[in-house]
């Protein structure tokens, strides 16, 4: 049947779970891809995105319904994002519709004009206002301000506080204006470089600036330098000629809490338009800066996974920090990996891309090895600054202290009594990781997970951190009524609490999910520590990462050995990237550093391989074990996910897609499982998973497409939630 001359058709993307398109009909003139539409689904209106005009549909015609509205005259999504999704919907296999919309903001998701409105803005009302010396943030707070005017978010983002900008309006010299943000082309004002701030590169990092900067279209650049080597400073000055070419630069970060010092550093020597983009904007201040980032009326962007789908005016280069990173990986919905694809959005550009790491991902040293990157090293730190020195300490039948060996505990007395700060790591928040009644051997566990309460005592409670499930410490034994309840295990509360008596006239500071929940904590711990008010650091992962600290002169890592034994094939080499970026904490400055690892296996292969050889030395090691093994990056792996509240139902499933799938797949394609999730209930799911291998990346996709057409006859798959992982980091 054919369709009326004054009607054509609209293929769209909608967001919802479903792995195909929809069509609709449309009046003529139709709206272009990349622009939305609302249309009926349903009983609901849903915002749609435009995909093509095609000429027929697999419907009836008479069947199609017609759209509702046209929202964007103009497209919002050009042609290159829209190719950079349709090749992510087919390769990771998932909803089409929930992988075009989460390039959206969310307030484009609900329809919202793709413009800007007006929000408040803090505005200094006296170019020339001063405040007390002592005031350290107010007067941070106005040189930001005297850049022009920043919102609250934006502020706080940079370490100012509500409470640091109250007190300033309160002193009438700033104010909150209504403000809508104006577009400007910075492409007309001159490049402005503060010189002075420009160190001099060592000879490594001359030759990496030198080589990126000669690249002739699409090239990825592995660049691999140990921690304290400089890799930032290489970032700005290859950022510099790509800025003066009026393009713009995408900096990816692992986590939010990477962002402030990166903007600060960038601002120091860029006078131009910086945006973040990160989950912890508002709905409005995120689609400014998309809108800003789309027009190209910023010059840097700096964000975490999401910001790489953003669409930009004139982008030239891409810049990937900390590159091995996991948080690069989505574990929910669309499970996409921002490197990956930025390495794709990259050679669609064709645009030069830079893959920065002082621990490489086994994949990344992969692709040096076998020429699809170009590896660069810089293995020196600038200046003064020397490597520092590694240390295993043998935790053996030594009596502890909160976790802490008397060694450990002379060393950290030599060091402060120098005026310097030490660093102490241990990836386990509260106070201890189980409650244990002393009397009977009674242990908290939570009931939805097959785990146990942790316990925290600021404020007193038992927390499950795999479910988020809360209670009151109780008040005796449940089991048999003693009131013995004892802690086991070591938590950072504990840590803290020991060392606050060990040292107590030393500032301390705790740095975890716990104590950084309010928005700008976390930056002002940070200021907190470069200022001298603490000297002794006591931190999670989150305190790992990327900081520079120049007056930490000693790290401890507590508690490593329960990676060395861990069931993933991943875990040693998560293991030794976390130890090297650790140990980079320590001697970033004039002054040396030591790397301490409280260790009950000092004898350990991989330990000794880490503080004598290095992780180039140990990566190299593990590479030929994965590649007898035939393990990725030698293979390639697919991971089918169940969970349901009854087992028997999660079982069902992958029993019978395995008995279906099997007898089809070629040889080449291993299917192992289903195999229960090393935790087999969380939040009262109950999760297995069916793994799927094979050494090229085409064979391993026929096989998924085959296993997710078997899914759709299956009634069994009807009683779980599954998903299907592309690549996947992680094993349940």
């Amino acid at each position: 049947m054919s369709i009326s001359t004054a009607h054509a058709l609209l293929r769209v993307a909608l967001p919802v779970p479903l792995r195909r398109e929809f069509d609709y009909t449309c009046p003529l003139p139709l709206p272009a891809p990349g622009c939305r539409v609302s249309v009926p689904f349903g009983n609901r209106s849903l915002t749609a995105l435009v995909l093509s005009h095609p000429d027929d549909s697999d419907v009836a015609i008479a069947k199609l319904k017609p759209i509702t509205a046209i929202i964007d005259q103009i497209p919002i999504l050009a042609e290159a994002e829209l190719k950079l999704l349709a090749w992510a919907t087919q390769y990771y296999l998932h909803a089409p519709g929930e992988v075009y919309f989460q390039a959206l903001p969310t307030l484009l998701r609900k329809g919202e004009t793709a413009a800007y409105r007006s929000s408040p803005y803090w505005h200094l009302l006296d170019e020339q206002a001063e405040v007390s010396t002592q005031a350290i943030k107010q007067q941070q707070a106005l040189t930001l301000l005297r850049q022009g005017p920043l919102s609250s978010g934006e502020l706080q983002i940079r370490g100012i506080s509500g409470a640091i900008l109250q007190a300033l309006a309160k002193k009438q010299i700033i104010e909150k204006r209504e403000q809508v943000p104006v577009p400007n082309d910075w492409r007309d004002t001159a490049l402005i470089i503060a010189q002075d701030d420009k160190p001099r590169l060592t000879t490594e990092q001359a030759l990496a600036v030198s080589v990126i900067q000669g690249a002739n279209g699409f090239t990825p650049f592995l660049l691999e330098g140990i921690t304290g080597s400089g890799k930032t400073e290489v970032y700005l000055q290859i950022m510099e000629a790509v800025l003066q070419a009026g393009l713009q630069v995408l900096v990816l970060v692992p986590e939010i809490g990477l962002t402030p010092q990166t903007i600060a550093r960038f601002q120091q020597r860029f006078s131009l338009p910086i945006s973040t983009l990160h989950s912890g904007m508002n709905e409005r201040e995120r689609l400014d800066a998309w809108l800003s980032c789309r027009d190209g009326s910023t010059a840097i962007v700096i964000g975490t996974r999401s910001a790489l789908l953003t669409p930009f005016a004139r982008l030239g280069l891409i810049i990937i920090d900390e590159e091995h990173d996991t948080s690069f990986k989505q574990q929910e919905g669309f499970r996409y990996h921002a490197r990956d694809l930025a390495l794709l959005r990259a050679h669609q550009l064709n645009i030069p891309i830079v893959l920065g790491s002082a621990t490489p991902s086994f994949e990344s040293l992969h692709n040096a090895a076998s020429g699809k990157y170009q590896l660069l090293t810089l293995s020196q730190r600038p200046g003064t600054a020397t490597v520092a020195e590694h240390v295993l300490l043998d935790s053996r039948h030594v009596q502890m202290h909160a976790g802490i060996s008397p060694q450990l505990i002379e060393l950290l007395g030599q060091d402060l009594a120098k005026g310097n700060q030490v660093m102490l790591f241990l990836n386990r928040r509260g106070y201890a990781p189980a409650l244990l009644c002393h009397g009977c051997g009674w242990l908290a566990d939570c009931e939805r997970c097959d785990a146990h309460f942790t316990w925290h005592r600021s404020p007193s409670r038992l927390h499950c951190h795999h479910c988020d499930h809360q209670r009151p410490l109780p008040p005796a034994c449940p089991q048999c009524g003693s009131q013995q309840l004892i802690g086991t295990g070591l938590g950072t509360e504990q840590v803290e609490q020991a060392l606050t008596g060990l040292f107590p006239q030393y500032g301390i500071i705790r740095i975890d999910r716990d104590n950084t929940r309010r928005k700008g904590s976390f930056a002002q711990h940070l200021e907190g520590i470069r200022n001298g008010q603490y000297q002794i650091l006591i931190g999670t992962q989150m305190l790992a990462k990327g900081h520079h600290f120049p007056d930490v002169t000693l790290v401890a890592m507590l508690d490593a050995d329960g990676a060395l034994f861990a069931s993933d094939f991943r875990a040693t080499e998560r293991f030794a990237q976390l130890y090297i970026q650790v140990a980079g904490r320590a001697g970033r400055a004039s002054k040396p550093g030591r790397v301490v690892l409280q260790t009950h296996q000092p004898e350990h292969a991989l330990l000794q391989d880490l503080a004598n050889q290095g992780y180039r030395h140990f990566a190299n090691s593990a590479l030929q074990e994965r590649q007898a093994a035939m393990l990725p990056p030698f293979s390639f792996q697919a991971l089918f996910r169940a969970q349901a509240p009854d087992a028997n139902h999660v079982q069902s499933f992958l029993q019978q897609l395995v008995q279906q799938l099997q007898p089809q797949l070629p040889a080449t394609v291993l299917c192992l499982g289903p195999l229960s999730a090393q935790m087999e209930r969380k939040a009262g799911q109950y999760r297995y998973q069916l793994l799927l291998q094979a050494n090229n990346r085409r064979e391993l996709a026929g096989a998924c497409r085959l296993a997710l057409a078997l899914i759709d006859t299956l009634v069994s798959a009807r009683k779980v939630r599954w998903s299907l992982d592309i690549d996947p980091a992680e094993l349940w």
